[in-house]
């Protein structure tokens, strides 16, 4: 495994070292499990329990907590790696660091044994229950109430997006704050996934059905205030790992599209022309395009993690990256959907069959209005270069 002694993260060979790392326990233990034909939707539980019990579901972590005790940089290598092998894996691992990472970095130490310890030693899960209909994609504002009760919090509300919902070991919930109706007072509850009033509505939907992302409704659940994070809607919105994770599934998704459409069109023979698909250069500049995408984009957000890295390590904040993170959102989830398209385009009609082309175009059209939306940070990015506030 390896080891955060030394790290070299502006080290080529030791970013490689990593990928390769990843790649190999990705080809071993992840890519068995999935489905390209995905349309029961089953939840990568395997591939999950996998990479818990290996230390990849701590990587965030340090030993206290047998975590690998790395950084955001190879959280992204490895989140980008696994979302090639399958989208909705990606968007689960991703989630998963999103949400425990809050537990970690605010949570109490008796949080952080209860619900920290068995990601690795049993390989449970967590993930984020936020957003709302009722507010939609500014999922920074909660219109639900807890309701404190003694020393516990009642909580009878329905999240309309959750990743893993259903399928989740303890959730990171986000609710108004008891006793006062101002929009920009949250609480975060750390919540056990047994509990018999959490229950799951099926998840239907175009592309990532293996995420099982659907509503998630919480009635009469009870969390004592031991569970309550020391978090504020700052904290959690603009100290996440969350968003970064994200953009390098949809890198990872960008290019198991440029993969796939480069092996077919190898492989592809014109019997009667005597050559392959790849012998066409409106074909090979194609490929080439989104090949150049890629680099750059990876390129980008390597550098957006090597300094939340650096400002972790400093102890500064990590929300002065903020913005960066969400113009880099809009780049990639582009990106991965321009090069699920290319990859049809190459592969004809083969490609409009049900398989991996079909899945891969399916799957690509989750990023965009995934939170935040391409549409809200499109217009957060732009009032900010006009000097308006955000929200």
């Amino acid at each position: 495994m390896i080891s955060a002694v030394d790290i070299e993260r502006y080290d080529r060979q030791y970013l490689q070292s990593v990928r390769s790392e990843i790649k190999e326990f990705v080809a071993l233990n992840v890519v068995p499990h999935v489905k390209v034909d995905d349309r029961d939707g089953l939840f990568p539980r395997e591939s999950l329990t996998a990479l818990g019990l290996a230390g990849w579901n701590s990587v965030l972590f340090d030993e206290s907590l047998k975590g690998l005790g790395l950084g955001y940089t190879e959280f992204v290598i490895a989140a980008e790696e696994i979302a090639k092998a399958d989208a909705s894996t990606g968007l689960v691992y991703a989630m998963h660091i999103a949400a425990s990472e809050k537990v970690y970095l605010y949570g109490t130490e008796d949080q952080k044994r209860r619900w920290l310890l068995p990601v690795r030693e049993k390989g449970a899960i967590t993930t984020f229950a936020i957003s709302e209909k009722s507010t939609g994609g500014h999922v920074w504002y909660n219109l639900s109430r807890a309701v404190q009760d003694g020393d516990e919090y009642i909580l009878n509300l329905t999240k309309s997006f959750t990743t893993s919902g259903g399928h989740a070991d303890f959730y990171v919930t986000q609710t108004g704050t008891a006793n006062t109706a101002e929009l920009s007072a949250q609480s975060y509850f750390i919540v056990d996934g047994r509990h018999e009033g959490i229950h799951a509505a099926p998840w239907s939907a175009l592309g990532v059905r293996g995420n099982r992302s659907g509503p998630l409704t919480f009635e009469n659940v009870r969390v004592h205030k031991s569970d309550l994070l020391n978090a504020t809607p700052e904290d959690i919105y603009q100290n996440s790992a969350a968003i970064i994770g994200l953009n390098a599934v949809w890198l990872g998704v960008a290019q198991a599209a440029l993969d796939a459409a480069t092996d077919y069109v190898v492989k592809t023979k014109n019997e009667g022309l005597q050559n392959t698909l790849a012998d066409h250069q409106v074909i090979r500049t194609k490929l080439a395009k989104v090949a150049i995408r890629i680099k750059s984009s990876r390129a980008w957000l390597t550098d957006i993690a090597r300094h939340l890295d650096d400002l972790k390590e400093a102890g500064e904040p990590l929300n002065t990256v903020t913005a960066e993170v969400n113009e880099c959102k809009v780049q990639v989830t582009e990106l991965a959907d321009f090069a699920a398209r290319m990859a049809m385009d190459v592969a004809g009609g083969y490609g409009y069959h049900t398989g991996i082309f079909e899945k891969l175009y399916r799957d690509a059209r989750g990023g965009i209005p995934m939170a935040p939306s391409n549409n809200i940070a499109l217009d957060q990015i732009g009032k900010a270069l006009v000097g308006l506030p955000p929200l």
